[in-house]
């Protein structure tokens, strides 16, 4: 009597659980619409390396430990890296520039993105690094830009300001409110 009860109880139990998996129907935009409302991400990775290339050529190198992708947002959909980035670009001769970060912030309607907390900007070919807490890089102009306090070191100088402005390889800067000396070449 007692297995037969025991019986019962599992097949209750059973169709129990498989009404439930058939009861779900959501669709993919009612979950869309439903993790954007909570704020929520419609996809997480962890360990991220993400190759970038062009006709077959390396252009850009992204690691994260984090990424959170909010591309379910109709305004401003974004990806975010709240546990820093590293960036490694190559230009067309295959000199690279490597920006990291404690957080980044990647909008896909402006492709601007935000990166902060510890930003460094090296360019090894031109032996130039750019120290700064934020950072805002425009991709679609290939330009950076803050108006928050930096370092700028460069082959002959070690120059500190507030706000600056350049491509993103550091060759061709403009710089606001800086202190220290700067080498100037006067030969024609």
């Amino acid at each position: 009597m007692a297995k037969n009860i025991s019986y019962r109880l599992i097949n209750i139990a059973t169709i129990l659980i498989v009404a439930m998996f058939f009861s779900c129907g959501n669709d993919i935009k009612e979950v869309q619409d439903f993790l954007a409302e909570k704020n929520l991400p419609i996809g997480a990775a962890k360990n991220v390396h993400l190759i970038h290339t062009d006709s077959g050529k390396v252009m850009t190198i992204l690691t994260a430990p984090v990424m959170h992708d909010f591309s379910n947002r109709e305004d401003h959909p974004y990806t975010l890296f709240p546990d820093g980035v590293r960036i490694v670009s190559f230009d067309e001769k295959g000199d690279s520039v490597i920006l990291t970060a404690g957080y980044s912030i990647s909008f896909a309607n402006t492709n601007i993105s935000e990166v902060k907390d510890s930003v460094k900007v090296v360019n090894p070919a031109e032996k130039t690094k750019l120290f700064t807490d934020q950072l805002f890089w425009d991709s679609n102009e290939h330009y950076i830009y803050t108006e928050k306090k930096f370092t700028l070191i460069t082959k002959f100088d070690t120059i500190h300001g507030q706000g600056f402005e350049s491509n993103e390889d550091l060759t061709r800067v403009n710089m606001k409110s800086i202190k220290g000396s700067v080498y100037v070449d006067e030969s024609p």
